[in-house]
């Protein structure tokens, strides 16, 4: 089946951008918001705490029994004063001098520096929002090289590329409407001036930002087949996307078909090449599985080195950035991380609300690209056991090697469902999709700069 023609890149009058006012709000007008959150955890009482920046703080956590190390990540509300850097890494230039002179582990120091970037997280605010689409966003990837370039697919094929740095609109092109969901975005390695994208509207294909089609990767000869998935590997040249049956799909960069198998049972929701090792190859599936491969080894559906049965259908599987570790997302409540060296050990299991749907872009958990962080929206469920009477939807951050909840995100003036969070190259500056609306989160004085 051809291409359908894409239309012309415009710069769109839709695109609303306005800068984050600052909000003067006196301890009175927000003690009623304070009283609402009264969270229970294991042997502990009730407690909370507000911060003026109307962003929360929260530490939970804890082991419990069972064939899988498993983490309680109820909403125990606790000051900021639990995020305080210790003594040793109060300073991180004396931390650094200190690990220079050898007096200082590197893992200790990168516990100062992930300790730091916690206690910064007090002063977060969203500097920048938009709402350019028709229909809910779908899709997020960050630029690799300009950390304030982000581009934004929708339910519509409506793609946006915004350079929030900068008054000028962003770049906009307008997509099929109906059917023409963006369900993979990812900037081309060889050159970011290009995109690949996986949609509904059939296809998996290499466009730039004129809005110009300039290779198809793959193609459905039927309108009950489509793409849910891609991802590239820079090193192998080699791009790799799944479909709603099942097929995942191996090319490499002059759109040579390598070859096409059905590995899972239904809908491939995610594929991921490992950033160290990118013939390792994770995919994810409503099938309730993710499932490791060598890509210099796959023979057939059963050539898979691993299966990682779930209980409920998965939404992702990412790798974190040193691929030492996997992080999956179910359709309910469980996040599981896993490690790259020991798959068939019990994985690690963060119990977390963000149940499946059919109307809310599935809920996609992230990895920090500088710290072991893990970044997930919050969909509370009243039939979560640690839910608590008018719990907000926030942005959970995680910490990666024990499970325990870090820091939650909130701002009462964007208080829906985060679908996806995304931190950019730079690790500074976070990305959240909300519904229509596209929000930036920074430090308040580095968000007032830009």
């Amino acid at each position: 089946m051809a291409p359908r023609k894409r239309p012309e890149t415009q710069k769109t009058p839709e695109v609303v951008v306005r800068p984050k006012s600052k909000r003067n709000r006196s301890p009175r007008e927000l003690e009623p918001e304070a009283k609402k959150l009264c969270v229970k955890g294991p042997g502990t009482a009730c407690a909370c705490c507000f911060n003026n920046s109307a962003i929360w703080g929260s530490h939970a956590g804890g082991w419990s029994g069972g064939s899988s190390r498993r983490f309680d990540s109820g909403c125990l509300w606790a000051g900021l004063a639990s995020l305080r850097v210790s003594a040793s890494c109060s300073s991180i230039v004396r931390a650094l001098h200190q690990h220079k002179l050898g007096r200082a582990t590197w893992p200790s120091l990168q516990q100062g520096l992930q300790q730091s970037f916690l206690h910064s997280l007090a002063s977060y605010r969203i500097f920048q929002k938009a709402a350019p689409f028709d229909r809910r966003a779908t899709s997020l990837a960050w630029h690799p090289a300009h950390p304030s370039t982000v581009a934004v697919g929708s339910k519509g094929g409506d793609i946006m590329l915004w350079n929030f740095g900068i008054k000028d609109k962003p770049t906009f092109i307008k997509g099929i409407g109906a059917g023409g969901s963006i369900t993979g975005l990812k900037f081309n390695p060889l050159n970011t001036n290009q995109f690949f994208t996986s949609s509904m509207e059939g296809t998996t294909r290499l466009q730039d930002f004129k809005g110009n089609t300039l290779r198809v990767f793959a193609t459905s000869d039927t309108c009950n087949i489509w793409f849910c998935s891609l991802d590239v590997s820079v090193k192998s040249r080699v791009v790799v996307t799944g479909d709603n049956v099942g097929h995942v799909i191996l090319l490499n960069m002059d759109g040579r078909e390598l070859w096409n198998l059905r590995m899972h049972k239904k809908k491939v929701t995610h594929v991921a090449l490992n950033p160290c090792c990118d013939w390792f190859l994770a995919t994810a599936s409503v099938d309730q599985t993710v499932k490791i491969w060598d890509l210099r080894q796959v023979r057939g559906k059963s050539s898979f080195l691993y299966s990682l049965p779930h209980r409920h259908p998965v939404n992702a599987a990412h790798f974190s950035p040193d691929g030492a570790q996997l992080l999956t997302t179910d359709q309910k409540s469980e996040i599981r991380v896993y490690s790259a060296s020991q798959w068939d050990c019990p994985p690690s299991l963060i119990p977390h609300p963000h149940r499946h749907f059919q109307h809310l872009t599935p809920i996609k958990a992230t990895w920090h690209p500088r710290y072991n962080l893990i970044v997930v929206g919050r969909y509370p469920d009243p039939n979560f056991k640690s839910c608590t009477p008018h719990e907000l939807r926030t942005i959970d951050v995680f910490d990666g090697s024990s499970g325990k909840m870090m820091y939650q995100l909130y701002d009462p003036e964007s208080s829906g469902i985060m679908s996806l969070n995304e931190f950019n190259p730079m690790g500074d500056t976070l990305a959240s999709v909300m519904g229509y609306h596209i929000l930036i989160w920074s430090q308040e004085e580095t968000g007032m700069r830009k």
